[in-house]
């Protein structure tokens, strides 16, 4: 089992987790007069499940009993966990702690029931047409892509083809690469439905605030072309999911849900990937029944650090039915035969929601990033390493520990990198103006990380530029900081969402003095100026001068320094290093040796899950649509 995640499920806490639950699970099977002979099985199968969760994984599968039980069949294991009366078998009505599905995998009861009911949801909404779109929407249509009309030869437009794809059914998702147009296409998506129906209720989202900010900012910049009375329609703020379902101080308790649906007609979630199992479940039963969900993300990407990878098992099958294909030609203006779609990654049981976008306008496929985001993807270690290694791109620094740069201390990488913040510090008067230069030369570069507790870790690069940014404070200032937990620009990242203070898990906040002297911490306002807050009175949070990959996503950066360990680890994947090196938009430097880089690509992640097993038990009643 492969449990490349940002928690490590072999942690003392972890191990002491999964042992309790085994224990609780043989003390309620003897309770239940349960065989003897099922309690070893039935403790071994709660470890197994304990710890998959906890690696982001949604199920185990029986077959990892095997190695425990070499003397035993995988039928014999099966009978014996039903027979245990703690494994109910999917299906059934039964309540039990663990669930069994046809394919042997094995679930806590609460995740079978996200995957069942999300998997529910999902169907519903992609067999669910809408009415065909008017002349209004066609006319925006052709309005948001005048400048890409089409001519005799050129390849279909499949920005074009999603916004047209969104108007014929309540799920549309859309998958590319940093640069590919999700957003631009997003904002075309909404001019064509406002265009026919001005009263559309739209809300926008993301899993981070981060995310949610730059979703915004993303729209506002690209709906500049769009006629006043359909830019007026669009939405002016962007929510954290949890906060737009209305997130309570109790776990798992919102105020949005089926009973209580969302006031909402169209939800835009952007950098889906990160939607974990449980948030994706909520998400899809606090929306109405005829509101229609769009979901942006990049299935290349790393999934959520919480269990589950829903946004790639769902966008994995792009194919069109020859219907759809047929309405898609009429409503884009596209010629029928241009209307080709990728083979599917898999088949997921959904039919006729998902667009693949390819054609990168941030970065060509002959640029640098471009070229190492491809060769990530593909798992090619040997020849990525062959490329950075010729050094012909100016973009691409790669700091292997071979040669000439093993003498190029990193720290003072890494000092140099941040000098334009440092030298923005310098001239802060407490200003607005100040302020706003202060936070875009921190937001210009970011070291990230692949583990926390390493020498080339989060922790220790936080330390290091925490010393050297005190070391160069005024003399005035340095002798108070020297020891102190806040200092002029100490940068710092919310961990905890706190709802009373409108702060959430990813927001970035600067501590410098307001104009009475005081230290406050600063937050970027969603629709612009600047909020301040007492340091005391932040949630929990961290520096924020290195972070991980997993907490850069939803993020971008003029410059990345992309930090590998020094040793090969199991939680270095390709999805890693790609979600790493698409955080870059125009300069990125590598520090990892040939073995670690190439190990990396080699090492997909992979998680445990039923989903695409659960969407396609909906679809076997159903007959098959002419596919293409």
């Amino acid at each position: 089992m492969n449990a490349s995640t940002a928690r490590n499920p072999d942690s003392a806490s972890g191990s002491e987790l999964a042992e309790g639950f085994a224990r609780h699970l043989v003390a309620w099977a003897r309770s239940a007069c349960a065989p003897d002979s099922s309690l070893a099985p039935l403790a071994a199968a709660g470890r197994l499940v304990s710890l998959a969760t906890q690696a982001g994984h949604v199920c185990a599968q029986v077959a990892d009993l095997l190695t425990a039980f070499p003397d035993r069949t995988a039928e014999e294991l099966r009978a014996l966990l039903q027979a245990s009366r703690m494994v109910a078998v999917a299906g059934t009505a039964q309540c039990l702690p663990l669930v069994i599905d046809d394919g042997g995998r094995i679930y806590l009861q609460r995740y079978f029931h996200y995957e069942r009911e999300l998997a529910a949801a999902l169907d519903r909404r992609a067999r669910h047409a809408m009415e065909r779109p008017g002349s209004a929407f066609r006319t925006q249509l052709e309005h948001c892509f005048a400048r890409r009309s089409a001519q005799a030869g050129d390849p279909a437009n499949w920005q074009k083809l999603a916004v047209a794809l969104a108007a014929r059914a309540r799920l549309t998702i859309i998958s590319g690469g940093p640069g590919t147009g999700k957003t631009t296409t997003a904002v075309a998506l909404l001019a064509c439905l406002l265009a026919e129906n001005p009263r559309l209720r739209v809300a926008l989202a993301a899993p981070t605030g981060k995310a949610a900010a730059r979703l915004l900012d993303a729209l506002r910049r690209r709906a500049v072309d769009l006629p006043a009375q359909i830019q007026a329609l669009l939405p002016d703020e962007a929510h954290t999911l949890h906060r737009l379902l209305g997130a309570s101080r109790q776990a798992g308790v919102f105020r949005y849900h089926a009973d209580n649906p969302l006031p909402i007609d169209l939800l835009v979630v952007d950098e889906a990937s990160m939607l974990d199992l449980a948030l994706a479940y909520r998400l899809c039963a606090a929306l109405p029944v005829a509101a229609r969900l769009i979901l942006l993300g990049d299935k290349d990407q790393l999934a959520a650090v919480e269990a589950g990878s829903v946004f790639a098992e769902i966008s994995a099958d792009p194919t069109l039915s020859a219907e759809c294909i047929d309405d898609l030609a009429r409503l884009s203006a596209t010629p029928r035969e241009q209307i080709q779609p990728a083979p599917a990654a898999e088949r997921s049981g959904l039919r006729d929601c998902v667009v693949w976008l390819t054609e990168s306008h941030r970065f060509a496929a002959s640029s640098g990033i471009g070229q190492l985001a491809a060769l990530v993807r593909q798992g090619a270690g040997a020849a990525l390493c062959a490329w950075l290694a010729a050094g012909e791109e100016r973009t691409i620094d790669w700091l292997s520990g071979d040669g000439d740069d093993a003498r190029r201390p990193l720290g003072e990488v890494i000092l140099t990198a941040y000098q334009p913040y440092f030298a923005a510090l310098s001239t802060y008067q407490s200003g607005a103006q100040e302020l706003a230069e202060v936070f875009a030369a921190f937001e210009r570069f970011r070291v990230l990380c692949a583990l926390r507790e390493t020498a080339r870790g989060v922790a220790a690069i936080n330390q290091f530029v925490s010393r050297h940014l005190r070391a160069r404070l005024p003399d005035a200032v340095a002798h108070r900081a020297a020891h102190a937990l806040w200092y002029p620009g100490r940068a710092v990242m919310i961990q905890r969402n706190d709802h009373l203070l409108k702060l959430f898990n990813g927001d970035i906040g600067i501590c410098l003095p307001d104009a009475g002297g005081e230290l406050m911490v600063w937050f970027p306002e969603p629709s612009g100026g600047w909020r301040r807050l007492p340091p005391l009175r932040l949630p929990a949070h961290e520096d924020a001068f290195a972070l991980t990959i997993h907490k850069s996503q939803g993020s971008e950066f003029a410059s990345v320094l992309l930090l590998l360990p020094e040793q090969s680890s199991r939680v270095l994947t390709r999805e890693l290093v790609y979600t790493g090196i698409t955080r870059a938009a125009q300069q990125l430097t590598i520090v990892g040796s040939r073995d670690v880089l190439s190990a990396a690509c080699a090492n997909r992640s992979e998680r445990h899950s039923g989903l695409v097993a659960r969407l396609h038990e909906l679809s076997e009643e159903r007959p098959a649509p002419n596919q293409r």
